[in-house]
């Protein structure tokens, strides 16, 4: 079994032409509807299929498209209405391809309302529509505007919502309008803020069933991952800590998804975090859906990396590829 926790949807140019029509009213003619039918979900989700079994996957997570998620968009009533199509449109595919696609739901994180109502909202796609998980974006302004970082008690009812519904949010963030980044370097930046603001926070001994991932192996953590040991030793950089704990420790209470295109940083980050903390996405297709001229393969044809790692064991490779998302996402 491979099941790739990290994916987007595959829609017709009908949904987000609707999306269009609502950031360009404002709204003013009413929510109205997307008008993409079964139909069209099924071609487009049997292109998906198409891709996963050229690579072997037997199940995808599928999410809406980061950059589409508008989060910043104005009046709220954008971001309610988008939201609640795209997640419909995600539910309405799964349910015609049972057995090979989940949804994973965005939630209308729109600055304009507050994180309780995201999570009301949250519950529905959960209990209404069957979704597994949701992805949580940490920066709902997109670059334009201050955003509490994920440790603070502003998110707390999201955080009580995920714990109450037994589901994990995947942090993804959106796009990005500061003009310093595009939206794939803002990714790295706040999968890095995200985890240094968690694990210095109490978040974790207020929610210790939370489950939280951080997409694309954890942006620079890794990679910096000595900064942050020293700092968590250091006498005087570690008043204040809410986690009383080394910072392995404590990065071990997040999971991580494999989305890297290189196996060297794969390597490092497995290697850090522990076979059990790593999901496998590819978020193929997706920006990694190019051909490495090194190995003829797409940088995004994760499986034969994972299953080539000799450091593993059998049973790691099979938690990592299907049984760490089986028992995190409560899923068959």
């Amino acid at each position: 079994m491979i099941i790739d926790a990290h994916a987007h949807l595959n829609a017709p140019a009908e949904l987000y032409a609707y999306q269009a029509a609502l950031l360009c009213s404002g709204g003013a003619h009413g929510a109205g509807g997307a008008g993409v039918t079964d139909a069209q979900l099924k071609d487009y989700g049997e292109q998906t299929l198409t891709v996963m079994d050229s690579v072997g996957t037997d199940v995808q997570l599928i999410s809406p498209r980061p950059f589409h998620t508008g989060h910043s968009a104005s009046p709220s009533r954008i971001v309610r209405w988008w939201t609640s199509a795209v997640n419909d449109a995600i539910a309405r595919q799964a349910a015609q391809f049972p057995n090979r696609l989940l949804g994973v739901a965005a939630m209308p994180q729109s600055m304009e309302l507050t994180p309780a109502e995201w999570a009301a909202d949250l519950e529905r796609s959960v209990t209404e529509l069957g979704m597994v998980g949701c992805v949580l974006n940490p920066d709902p302004a997109e670059g334009a505007g201050h955003v509490p970082t994920l440790g603070d008690p502003w998110w707390y009812p999201v955080y009580e919502k995920l714990v109450e519904l037994d589901v994990p949010a995947l942090v993804h963030s959106g796009a990005c309008r500061n003009g310093r980044e595009t939206y794939s370097e803002h990714f790295v930046t706040e999968e890095s803020i995200a985890i240094l603001s968690l694990l210095n926070s109490e978040v974790f001994l207020r929610f210790p069933d939370l489950k939280i991932i951080i997409s694309h192996g954890g942006g620079s953590v890794p990679y910096q991952i000595g900064r942050w040991r020293a700092a968590r030793a250091h006498p005087k950089l570690r008043r204040g800590q809410a986690l009383q704990e080394s910072f392995d420790e404590s990065l071990r209470r997040l999971w991580f998804d494999t989305v890297l295109h290189s196996p060297l940083s794969l390597e490092l980050l497995v290697r850090t975090v522990g076979a059990d903390r790593c999901l496998f996405g590819t978020e193929k297709p997706g920006s990694g859906s190019a051909p490495d001229p090194v190995t003829g393969r797409d940088y995004d044809d994760i499986r034969p990396v994972i299953e080539g790692f000799d450091f593993l064991t059998d049973a790691e490779k099979a938690a990592i590829l299907a049984g760490n998302a089986q028992s995190l996402f409560r899923v068959p």
